[in-house]
């Protein structure tokens, strides 16, 4: 019995053997996944070993249907290669003996080929091996929207309010929506933070994602930023978008009111517009403000009241009143109020006569509530500082006006001004003309000018030598001064005079008016120079003659004609009288004329 149970095993092991020999003749390796965007081009491959040929194999791809069922692709054996007409358009099968590849190759991946895909190999000795991967199939999602909501949100302890929504469209598989709060994510507690997901296929097979928060708003929120963060899959990972961050409108009743001077900064002063603001520290949908100064209320538009052109009298408390409409409660605020002023300047004394010589002290104040600085000018000059003006040994130069300017340096543009006239009364002075000595042509005209100084002002009188009064052209007057103009016919020689007279004495100066002819009008100067120019080509021209002259008694004194060379020549007196060569100079300056002999002598005017 134990000989035959020893042959029955041996005989079942030697069959267990050959059918495991058979059955390890072809093995096939397959990846877990593949994973490739919607539109793009899947590879699956089918990695077997065997010691068949290629052409003993049968090799077939199928692909499991959402129901469950094995759905045939492909099918190649010896004698036949067959795919499915339906997927062909899609669908290829590459075989590589050489590597042992079979590769499933689908184009324009879409939704629906996310399967799982089986690959069977067959050898000769009908071992069969199979592998299976899944095709896993993305969608990137389009950019994600937030929408907060438009209307502000009181602050309430005891429900949760709408903040807003966030919403992803076309992505797969299904996009997941995070919600932050100033970049902490938002939990989903009950009585805190409420988040309503709603999740939409689409007709394309994508989903979409809708995310609605809802939060329980405290006063801290109105500074709050809140944005959604989505993330999703694709091929070999994970990636995440954001949304922009939105702001809420956060209502708050207000703890204390604040009243201020937004205009002008700094010190106020009288004329000046005040701009008042008040404001609560709280932010409430329907407040009523209004400020009070004394017994008189004034409504505020805007948070904001103007009080313009203001005095000194609107100088103190002012109190800003805050009514919420919501809850009724009443705050105040106040701030004090403080005009500043600086009244007319007074001058003493305003108006002066004084006589030359005199001494002037004159004062300036100006009342005002700051610090002033006094400053004293005349004709645009700054001649002191201080309250006190003082001139001393007046002249006619110390006539006019003078202006005292009272400043603020504290404030810009806080100043009075005031003048002072001062008169100083003296005899006329006519101020010295430019030339009182004129030369004309006759028939022309002459203007004169005459200036005078004094105060009282002046009289201006013009007279010629023979008592004869001229008629003035023009005249100008000032307190102390007199300009006058008159025009002269030049008809003869002829003396002007500029005649000023008041109460304290005169003054006058004469113009005296050459005629002289049109032709012969040569300007002095003219004259000059053209003189001298004559004398000099006369002095030349005598120059040369002398040098003729010489030139010649040397000739002839060579040839034994003068001067008895050969010694019995005998000159006399009497006889060289007759024989003399004379050369006669004159100037034009001189009517002497004198006559040389030739020896150089001068002549005797019997002799001439």
């Amino acid at each position: 019995m134990d000989a035959r149970l020893s042959a029955s095993l041996f005989a079942g092991l030697v069959v267990l053997l050959h059918g495991f020999t058979a059955w390890a003749a072809v093995e096939v390796n397959m990846e877990d996944r593949v994973e490739v965007f919607k539109g793009e081009t899947a590879q699956i491959t089918c990695m077997f070993t065997t010691d068949d040929s290629i052409d003993a194999l049968t090799i077939q791809w199928f692909y499991v249907s959402r129901t469950g069922e094995k759905q045939k692709i492909y099918h190649q054996d010896a004698n036949l290669k067959e795919m499915d007409q339906q997927l062909a358009d899609r669908f290829t099968v590459n075989v590589t003996a050489a590597t042992g590849d079979v590769v499933l190759i689908i184009t324009d991946v879409q939704l629906k080929d996310q399967l799982e895909f089986i690959c069977l190999v067959k050898s000769q000795t009908d071992a069969v091996s199979e592998g299976r991967t899944k095709l896993l199939v993305f969608e990137k999602p389009d950019l994600p929207t937030i929408e907060g909501v438009q209307t502000g949100i009181y602050v309430n302890k005891d429900t949760l309010s709408r903040i807003g929504s966030c919403e992803v469209k076309n992505g797969f598989p299904k996009p997941n929506i995070t919600w932050y709060r100033n970049n902490m994510p938002l939990g989903g507690v009950s009585d805190v933070v409420s988040v309503a997901q709603s999740t939409t296929m689409e007709s394309s097979g994508l989903f979409s994602v809708r995310s609605d928060l809802n939060l329980k708003v405290m006063k801290e929120d109105k500074d709050t930023q809140f944005y959604c963060e989505v993330t999703y899959l694709v091929p070999g990972g994970t990636r995440m978008t954001e949304t922009s961050p939105i702001n809420i409108t956060v209502y708050y009743p207000s703890t204390a009111v604040h009243l201020w001077v937004e205009s002008p900064k700094g010190k106020i002063k009288e004329g000046d517009s005040i701009i008042f603001h008040c404001y609560g520290n709280g932010n409430t949908q329907s407040s009523v403000y209004n400020i009070k100064h004394g017994e008189i209320d004034h409504d505020m538009v805007s948070n904001m009241f103007v009080l313009e052109n203001v005095t000194r009298l609107h100088s103190g408390n002012y109190e800003c009143t805050s009514m919420d409409m919501e809850t009724y409660d009443q705050l105040s605020g106040n701030t004090t109020v403080h005009v500043n002023y600086l009244d007319p300047a007074v001058v003493l004394p305003a108006n002066v006569e004084m006589a030359q010589g005199d001494d002037l002290t004159a004062t300036c104040n100006a009342l005002s509530s700051l610090q002033t600085h006094t400053a004293w000018f005349k004709d645009g000059r700054e001649l002191s500082t201080g309250h006190t003006l003082r001139v001393k040994d007046a002249t006619f130069d110390t006539a006019g006006t003078y202006k005292c300017v009272v400043t603020v340096p504290e404030i810009d543009s806080m100043q009075r001004m005031e003048t002072l006239h001062v008169n100083v009364k003296g005899a006329p002075e006519i101020m010295k003309p430019e030339r009182t000595d004129i030369e004309e042509s006759l028939a022309n005209t002459v203007e004169l000018t005459c200036d005078v100084r004094g105060f009282p002002i002046p009289t201006v009188i013009w007279t010629t030598l023979d008592g004869k009064v001229l008629e003035t052209t023009s005249q100008t007057d000032t307190e102390d001064s007199v300009h006058s103009v008159v025009t002269v016919e030049v008809t003869s020689d002829i003396t002007a005079f500029c005649n000023a007279s008041n109460v304290y004495g005169a003054d006058g100066v004469a113009f005296n008016i050459k005629a002289i002819q049109p032709a012969t009008a040569v300007p002095p100067e003219k004259i000059r120079k053209e003189g001298s120019g004559v004398i000099i080509a006369v002095i030349i021209i005598c120059l040369l003659l002398l040098a003729i002259l010489g030139s010649v008694l040397y000739f002839l004194y060579k040839k034994g004609k003068i001067c008895g060379r050969s010694g019995k020549q005998d000159l006399t007196k009497e006889k060289s009288s007759k024989d003399n060569i004379v050369v006669e100079m004159k100037s034009d300056n001189t009517e002497e004329a004198i006559l040389l002999g030739v020896n150089g002598e001068k002549l005797s005017p019997s002799n001439q």
